[in-house]
C-alpha cells in the first residue's frame, strides 16, 4: 500500500506540474475549447503511459547508449517549432490551417519528444521499480497509475485554458496570450539546450 500510495503522489505531482504538455493543454484550451482539445489530452495521457511501458520493458538506455542525447536534441527542435505554432495561432473562428488543435497521434508522438516526459518517466521508473521478478508488475503498475492520475492533472490546464477563453475574447489579448505561452515553451526548453551543449562539448573534448 505504501508503495502505491508514493507512485500515486509521484505522479500527481509530476502531471500537475507546469511543463510542455500542460502549457500546450492550457493554450489548446484557449484557442479551441475543451472539446475540440479532448483528443489531444487524450493522446498525451495514454501516449506518456506507453512511454514508461516501452522504456521499463525495453530497457531503451541499455541497448542504446546514445539514444538519450539523439532524442534531447530532436525534441528541442520540435518544441521549438511548438512554440512557434502556439505564436502563429489565430482565433478559433478563423479558417486558417494553423488554427487547428494538435490531434491524438501527435499528443501522443510529442511525448517522446518532449523533455520533462523523459526525466519523469526514467526518474519513475528508476525510483519505483526493483530488478527481479516484481519489476514488469511494477512497470506495469506505474504506467497504469501515470495513465489514471494524469486525466484530472492534465484536464485541470485544459479547463483552466478554457475559463481563460471566456476572459481573453479580444484577438488581440488571445495573441499576447499565445505569445506568453510560446515564450514559455522556450524557456522550458533552455535548460535542455545548456545540458546538450555541455554533453556535446564534453565528448568532443
Amino acid at each position: 500500500m505504501d508503495y502505491l500510495v508514493a507512485t500515486v503522489f509521484f505522479a500527481v505531482s509530476a502531471s500537475v506540474t507546469p511543463g510542455p504538455n500542460n502549457i500546450m493543454l492550457m493554450t489548446s484550451g484557449v484557442n479551441f475549447g475543451v472539446r475540440k482539445s479532448l483528443p489531444l489530452l487524450t493522446g498525451i495521457c495514454i501516449g506518456f503511459a506507453l512511454m514508461i511501458l516501452l522504456i521499463g520493458f525495453g530497457q531503451l538506455f541499455a541497448l542504446f547508449p546514445n539514444l538519450h542525447l539523439i532524442i534531447k536534441c530532436l525534441g528541442t527542435l520540435y518544441l521549438l517549432y511548438l512554440a512557434w505554432l502556439i505564436a502563429k495561432s489565430g482565433s478559433v473562428n478563423s479558417t486558417n490551417s494553423q488554427t487547428k488543435p494538435l490531434t491524438f497521434i501527435k499528443g501522443a508522438l510529442f511525448q517522446w519528444v518532449n523533455g520533462k516526459a523523459w526525466v519523469v518517466a526514467t526518474g519513475a521508473i528508476a525510483a519505483f521499480t526493483t530488478v527481479g521478478a516484481g519489476y514488469y508488475g511494477q512497470s506495469f503498475t506505474l504506467a497504469l497509475t501515470f495513465l489514471l492520475v494524469a486525466f484530472p492533472c492534465a484536464g485541470v490546464w485544459l479547463f483552466f485554458g478554457t475559463l481563460l477563453k471566456q476572459v481573453l475574447k479580444s484577438e488581440r489579448y488571445r495573441r499576447y496570450f499565445n505569445y506568453t505561452m510560446s515564450a514559455l515553451l522556450v524557456l522550458s526548453v533552455a535548460p535542455v539546450v545548456k545540458e546538450i551543449t555541455l554533453q556535446v562539448f564534453s565528448q568532443g573534448v
